[in-house]
């Protein structure tokens, strides 16, 4: 009974803390952290145990396996550099700082401070990532940022198990060497990959054989702990394996997951996330109290402890800038993708103070033996270094993004990219719909159809259209949702009046559900984007040679008022479209009339410009390519 109350109220007060940091734009790993400092001097609190084994091996596993398989593979590869230089060569270059800070503050051996600084050298996954997709930074340093902060836990649990062994084994014939050191990161490297492989090669082919999204996103819940227990078991990293696993099983998950199980593991992932990151943080809140009690008897005073806690603080947090700056602008050069217009040094200045530490840091420092030399205070450090790196860090990031005038993606040039992209697969899906062996005119115009909407759907979501006009899909989303909440009341009477069997219900009712969650969609992400002036497209390396010839040309248009056609024969449209070889102007395909593609049949004039106000990205008929 006492178990069951614990957890509903912890369960309570994750949603409750955390859903108040959303509305309130506050951190909520801080928020989380600081409720549980103030709960934990509560007398009438139980303080939970959280043992270093229920966090490393319960916890941590799920939690990393939950970033990485949501993590692009191809983002990670082109990104492979910087990530390895940051997760790795940062993670051992912060360690070796803090421990000589340490060595030189403390009366403590330097395998001692070392353990320190392994503790609180790695960044947060979580904590990195909900800021940094709060604020809206560039995919790539979002990406770069997920990337260090699921590998450096590797080099982190690593060099403080080498510590770990240092101090220990002082003074017996086990004295730790460099050959040892060397020898023990690389079987970490090497049997943590090859378990990870391993154990995503065994999942994606029993997955082939399931159908089920129950049975499959039931499997997902032990992938973690497949990948993680053997690799350390083996004296390997485990970390490094669910890393490894969840990258490849997210890569390779469009081709060995029907659609019902991709989604089915999406949402219930999601819900495992959320519950489970934001319980650590309000749990390691709740340990303050024992954590001050035993600082109090490290018999050091309150000054010395909070002089030692600060340098430790100010050391973590000037040696990112120290090793980011120069190793990005050396390392940067051989990752792919890099944008001549990304402004490297703003984007080195974010992630350099992007540092904020999290689960791995706390749980780390409680694996410390306990005969370690002033445990309580290493300890007490590790706290101090996660609250203040959240809150110095995790609250003046969004500052420092605006004054270096970083910005996230533009969702209008998503929408571009999207509708490109849309047009090639729907091109695809038209070109095999010829090649089928089935003729029936009507199912091919039907599908066709179909297909073309879904493309249009998303170009209306760019241009502003004409005053208080809705869009196709505006007006197709307006009378279908009409009709869904009367087929819902409909099937809610003949579920009441036990006209038909339960079950038979249930499917009818998720396919409303399903039908009713895509408009909800649709609408989300069309509200907001046509009151934002849209971005210059950066121009194409291979842009085809017709949008290359008309790059910088201009062309009066022929009617500036309005669709050219439409205007001439009373018919409305949704978006403007110029031609960039004679200025004529016609409406998108999304108008009843389509004459600018119209246009471009009858004269094969290659190029035509949104017309619309704040756009200037272009399109070529004839090669199908955005510009």
């Amino acid at each position: 009974m006492e178990l069951a109350l614990t957890l509903v109220v912890l369960v309570a007060a994750v949603i409750a803390v955390a859903g108040l940091a959303s509305k309130l734009a506050v951190p909520a790993p801080l928020a989380l952290i600081v409720t549980g400092i103030v709960a934990s001097f509560v007398p009438f609190i139980t303080e939970p145990v959280l043992t270093p084994q229920v966090v490393l091996y319960g916890l941590l596993p799920p939690l990393l396996y939950a970033a990485a398989v949501r993590t692009s593979l191809v983002d990670f590869r082109a990104n492979t550099t910087s990530i390895v230089a940051l997760s790795v060569g940062l993670v051992l270059f912060t360690a070796a700082g803090v421990g000589l800070v340490t060595w030189w503050l403390l009366p403590v051996p330097f395998a001692v401070a070392f353990a320190l600084g392994a503790v609180v050298a790695p960044p947060d996954a979580v904590a990195a990532s909900a800021v940094a997709r709060r604020i809206g930074l560039p995919r790539r340093v979002v990406t770069i940022l997920e990337g260090e902060s699921l590998v450096n836990d590797a080099t982190a649990l690593v060099s403080l198990r080498t510590a770990i062994a240092a101090f220990t084994a002082a003074g017996t014939a086990q004295a730790v060497t460099m050959g040892s050191v060397a020898g023990d990161f690389a079987w970490a490297v090497i049997g943590g990959v090859g378990f990870g492989v391993v154990v995503a090669f065994v999942v994606g082919f029993v997955r082939r054989s399931f159908t089920d999204p129950a049975i499959d996103t039931s499997l997902s819940f032990i992938v973690p702990f497949l990948a993680f227990l053997p690799a350390e078991h083996f004296h390997s990293s485990g970390v490094l394996s669910v890393v490894v696993a969840g990258l490849l099983l997210g890569h390779k998950s469009p081709v060995v997951q029907n659609a019902a199980s991709r989604l089915s593991e999406r949402i219930n992932w999601a819900s495992v996330q959320f519950l489970l990151e934001n319980a650590v943080f309000l749990m390691i809140g709740l340990q303050m109290r024992r954590i001050v009690s035993d600082v109090a008897s490290s018999g050091l005073g309150w000054g010395r402890v909070l002089v030692v806690s600060a340098a430790v603080l100010a050391t973590v947090v000037l040696l990112r800038p120290v090793y980011v700056f120069p190793t990005r602008w050396f390392f940067g050069r051989f990752d792919k993708g890099v944008s001549p217009t990304s402004r490297p040094y703003a984007q080195s200045a974010i992630i350099s103070w992007a540092g904020m530490r999290g689960v791995v840091t706390l749980a780390a420092a409680f694996t410390l033996p306990p005969s370690t030399q002033y445990r309580g205070l290493l300890v007490w450090i590790a706290m101090v270094v996660t609250v203040g790196t959240l809150l110095l860090q995790g609250t003046t990031l969004p500052l420092l993004a605006r004054a270096l005038r970083v910005r996230g993606p533009d969702p209008r040039e998503d929408a571009l990219q999207e509708a490109t992209i849309l047009q090639a697969s729907v091109a695809a899906g038209l070109k095999a719909l010829e090649e089928c062996d089935e003729s029936d005119p009507d199912v091919i115009e039907t599908l066709r159809t179909r297909a073309e909407n879904r493309t249009n759907i998303v170009w209306e979501r760019l241009g502003q259209g004409r005053e208080g006009a809705e869009t196709p899909s505006e007006t197709y989303r307006r009378m279908r949702m009409t009709m869904l909440l009367a087929e819902r009341r409909e099937l809610l009477r003949i579920r009441d009046e036990g006209l038909a069997d339960q079950e038979v219900l249930s499917h009818v009712m998720d396919q409303l559900d399903i039908e009713e969650s895509m408009l909800d969609r649709i609408e989300s992400r069309t509200s907001d984007l046509r009151d934002e002036p849209m971005l210059p497209v950066e121009r194409a390396e291979d842009e085809c040679q017709h949008l290359a010839a008309a790059h910088d040309r201009f062309v009066a248009p022929t009617s500036p008022h309005g669709c050219e056609e439409c205007l001439r024969d009373g018919t409305t449209w949704v978006h403007l479209r110029l031609c960039l070889q004679c200025g004529h102007v016609g409406c998108c395909d999304s108008s009843p009339e389509k004459h600018a593609d119209a246009h471009f049949h009858q004269t094969r004039h290659p190029v035509m410009r949104s017309f619309e106000p704040g756009e200037s990205w272009r399109w070529c008929f004839v090669d199908n390519q955005l510009g």
